[in-house]
């Protein structure tokens, strides 16, 4: 009679097998072992072997068994379960740390933001904070987490292990055209979904706001930060974010819009472009504040371009608000799509830049 090894372990349970130590026979333990030994005896030294198998197997599976990876919606970080590893930023009030989760090994960067204002007001802040945050597009940095504790306001962001564009800036001083376009899309397609999904304006777009990693992502951080913790100083809304960046209606505190941030959009561009802040060095903030108002706009040198990107500039900065183009059209400017047959690599281009933050 024949037995699958599927009818004996299913009919029968596990057997419970041990060695005589003589001639290498075995034995039941029990009535029911003893049935399907005397079936089928030459199945024992195979069964004997795999129960060994699989109790090993198991066992390793066990030890080699990691927590799951944490995800935006899982709400389940706590400030207690993270390692401090370096400080990789200072800015907006506060510093942001690389920091490793206990458990799954997971990087985050955490902004810390110090706060003298009352408990209550704190508390407010985060709920809006998780509330603006809680995104879910490839093209702007996921929060994971809002605390407040022991007087600050602690945000868990996605980790960019490229650092910011301020930072490429650095070490590549000037941006080809071609990687330019590829990271002008992805951050307008940031700002299409804060615009029209979230309906926020960033206020502080900027190239240390603009986060890059070695697999080529560019991805819009901050937003929606400043305004939030201006309205806890009782700052004017006008002058949230960094003067530099900020648009004419801005300064004359005018009504703004979305748009506004395309102004932001156009200098961060031509900044990387030229190798440097479109407006001359002035004596004090003032002084560039009045020359945004009244002078004309930046335009990067004809001979130096193509007529693509300066017409993209163009479309960025110009003064008045209403020629100014939303990001949804500007997205489908000739210069963002005149290199698209190059197939350009910005993951290749980040990684052989040497982020200082890439390694640690």
């Amino acid at each position: 009679m024949m037995l699958q090894m599927s009818q004996i372990s299913t009919s029968f349970g596990r057997p419970r097998i041990a060695r005589s130590g003589h001639n290498d026979t075995y034995f039941a333990n029990d009535n029911v072992t003893r049935r399907w030994w005397r079936l089928c005896p030459s199945l024992l030294p195979s069964l004997h072997a795999s129960f060994f198998r699989i109790s090993n197997s198991s066992k390793e599976e066990a030890v080699n068994t990691k927590p799951p990876v944490i995800r935006a919606t899982d709400n389940q970080l706590n400030l207690a379960d993270i390692d401090s590893v370096k400080v990789i930023g200072k800015g907006n009030g506060g510093i942001v740390q690389l920091v490793r989760h206990k458990w799954t090994g997971q990087f985050f960067a955490l902004k810390v933001i110090q706060m003298n204002i009352l408990e209550s007001v704190c508390k407010q802040i985060v709920r809006e904070l998780k509330i603006n945050q809680s995104s879910q597009c490839p093209f702007v940095v996921v929060c994971y987490q809002c605390f407040y504790d022991n007087g600050a306001i602690s945000i868990v962001l996605e980790y960019m292990d490229g650092g910011s564009l301020a930072d490429l800036l650095k070490k590549v001083r000037t941006i080809p055209e071609s990687y330019l376009a590829a990271i002008c899309k992805q951050v307008l397609k940031g700002l299409i979904y804060l615009h029209h999904e979230k309906h926020i304006i960033h206020r502080d777009l900027k190239p240390s706001n603009i986060l890059i990693n070695h697999r080529g992502e560019v991805k819009i951080s901050d937003f929606g930060v400043s305004v939030i913790l201006s309205k806890s100083s009782g700052q004017q809304d006008t002058f949230i974010g960094t003067y530099n960046y900020m648009s004419p209606e801005r300064i004359s505190c005018s009504n703004h819009g979305y748009v506004s941030d395309i102004w932001s959009l156009g200098l961060v561009m031509l900044e990387s472009a030229t190798g440097q802040f479109p407006y001359p060095p002035a004596d004090n903030f003032y002084e560039l504040l009045v020359a945004v108002v009244e002078q004309p706009s930046p335009c990067p040198p004809p001979d130096q371009f193509s007529q693509e990107f300066c017409s993209f500039i163009s479309a960025c900065l110009q003064k008045s608000p209403n020629d100014r183009q939303s990001a949804n059209k500007l997205l489908k400017h000739p210069f963002l799509s005149m290199y698209d047959d190059l197939n350009i690599d910005l993951g290749a281009y980040f990684t052989n830049a040497g982020s200082p933050l890439a390694t640690f």
